[in-house]
């Protein structure tokens, strides 16, 4: 095994030809700007603004704006290096394509096995959190599911291990026994998951309309919460502001950022975008905008409404409308939130299989994967396999391990493609002449060389100032602080290495923010986090050496 095939790569050139115009023509181009946009709201609009939303304002009170407006700008950096490369390889495959071009082929696999962990894991989030909204809705018209179909198991006996009173306490001991198992799973978990994948597996088209539908209508009420909720702050709820300080705000790092995670999802599109080198990069960037604005707004009108230590519940909406005593918004609430989650759900299982389609055509994934349906013109079999990755785990596993597991793998996938685009061989002057006439984005060239390296030394000025405790503390090699402070040395350790790259080598300065950005997130992430990441690389890179490298395409030329 040579160590160089590990890092060879893919040109641009047969990359867009084999996603383009060569034999693998089978999808529909049917997504304009205006769709690319409604699925990214589709997607980033979801389990972030219904539920993980909660436990952010719990973390860190109403200061947790700041921490929407720091994730805001890491996904705004981002999302200029998914635009950049979806301008130059306009084919599916998001990260996993883009690290192929850039870092080479374990790069690539790495990415592609944390995209899993985006797409087909968070989707496991967000199929509990629609299943307890759903089941919110249900009760409002008087149906009741017996408890032990309405929870996960490893949730019921987590309850019973605690012995807290409540869902889980009562599906242990009213659930039926088959053989000595108790059957206790979510049914409308598993039945939503089943109804995605299929409307997925029947095309692109009918996805489109009911996820534009669904935009609307999720939109619409999330206005209406805001539009009520404003009648009910109390701007004493927002003294202190940030009542566990800077530290409780970067606690709730993960839900934050899992708000977040979808627009990058426009990007596995791209080969059924009429003109994906335009419209692709308008749909991340107008999808982002829209939803950052709208997260910060509902962020101060929740935390006003109530004291921040309330939210702490999955579902805050109706949490917060049901202590104001405003019944009616409740089945508001409830129905947004169904309309809302079933949207992230479809955009998510539309991602994923397109990324193992992608994969299977470069030989790193069984050629099964890249078959296309051949009445519906969809990754079928891919399809399937990736409803299937979602309802097994939904019946042993729980939410906020899935939360913080999904967090972290999307974060790993923006750091890569961000230092992909550092990476990007220049473009010859005809290139780039050919874009600007066709209206394909480009990525403003603005040289780091110093701008950098002065932010660098602005920035650990004003933490010395204002924190003068923070530097003796993170550089503590106590048994209290070595495990959990690893992350933040890494990181400053990489500023300074990245503020003299950029002094030697002129850098564009967006790439790099994003990629600076984005490790700081990281920092926030619990240990625990990374030894999971950790294991599960590990699971993927044996899976790498046993099949995918023997079989890349690249490896038979």
């Amino acid at each position: 095994m040579s160590i160089a095939n590990l890092f060879r790569k893919k040109s641009t050139t047969v990359i867009v030809k084999e996603g383009g115009d060569g034999e693998h023509t089978g999808l529909h181009k049917v997504l304009t700007v205006k769709d690319l946009t409604f699925f990214g709201i589709a997607a980033i609009i979801g389990g972030g603004t219904f539920s993980a939303i909660g436990n952010a304002c719990f973390s860190g009170g109403p200061g947790v704006i700041f921490l929407y407006i720091i994730c805001a700008v890491a996904c705004g950096f981002t999302a200029m290096c998914y635009a950049e490369f979806a301008s130059r390889v306009p084919v599916s495959g998001s990260a996993y394509t883009y690290a192929y071009v850039s870092f080479g082929e374990l790069f690539a696999w790495i990415i592609g096995w944390a995209l899993i962990m985006e797409y087909s894991i968070g989707n496991i989030y967000i199929a509990f959190s629609w299943s307890g909204y759903f089941t919110n809705l249900l009760e409002t018209f008087g149906i009741h599911l017996p408890a032990w179909l309405t929870i996960n198991y490893q949730s019921a006996y987590d309850a019973i291990l605690a012995n807290k009173a409540g869902e889980g306490f009562n599906a242990w001991n009213t659930a039926p026994m088959v053989s000595g198992l108790r059957i206790i799973f979510d049914l409308p978990a598993v039945l939503i998951n089943i109804l995605i994948t299929y409307l997925v597996y029947r095309g692109t088209k009918e996805s489109r309309n009911i996820s534009n539908l669904m935009v609307y209508i999720k939109l619409a009420i999330i206005v209406l919460v805001i539009v009520v909720g404003a009648f009910y702050i109390d701007i004493d709820n927002w003294t202190p502001f940030m009542p566990n300080g800077f530290g409780g705000v970067m606690g709730g790092v993960s839900a934050v950022f899992f708000a977040y995670i979808g627009f990058d999802a426009v990007s596995t599109l791209a080969e059924e975008s009429k003109n994906p080198q335009r419209d692709l990069p308008k749909g991340m960037i107008n999808s982002l905008v829209i939803c950052t604005v709208v997260y910060i707004v509902l962020a101060l009108v929740i935390t006003g409404m109530v004291s921040y230590t309330l939210l702490g519940v999955s579902d805050p909406l109706a949490e917060i409308f049901a202590l104001k005593g405003v019944k009616w918004m409740l089945f508001i609430v409830s129905i947004a939130a169904v309309v809302a989650m079933t949207s992230v759900l479809l955009v998510f299982q539309m991602g994923q299989p397109r990324i193992w389609m992608t994969m299977s055509r470069d030989g790193l994934m069984p050629k099964k994967f890249a078959e296309i349906h051949p009445k519906y013109k969809t990754p079928g079999f891919a399809t399937i396999i990736t409803g299937m990755v979602v309802g097994i785990p939904i019946f042993f596993t729980d939410e906020n391990f899935v939360l913080d597991f999904t967090s972290i793998g999307t974060l790993f996938a923006f750091v890569l493609v961000c230092g992909g685009v550092l990476m990007l061989s220049p473009q010859s002057e005809s290139e780039l002449a050919e874009r600007a006439t066709k209206g394909k984005f480009r990525i403003p060239y603005i040289n780091s060389k110093y701008i950098f390296p002065l932010l660098c030394l602005g920035a650990f000025g004003l933490v010395q100032y204002y924190l003068p405790t923070f530097f003796p503390d993170t550089f503590s090699y106590s048994d209290d602080f070595f495990m959990t402070n690893i992350p933040m040395v890494v990181f400053i350790i990489l500023c300074i290495v990245m503020a003299v790259l950029a002094y030697l080598k002129n850098l564009s300065l967006i790439p790099l923010l994003g990629l600076i950005s984005c490790c700081y997130l990281l920092t926030g992430m619990a240990v625990s986090n990374w030894q999971w990441f950790g294991m599960w690389l590990v699971i993927g890179l044996v899976f790498y050496f046993l099949y995918g490298y023997n079989n890349s395409k690249l490896n038979k030329k």
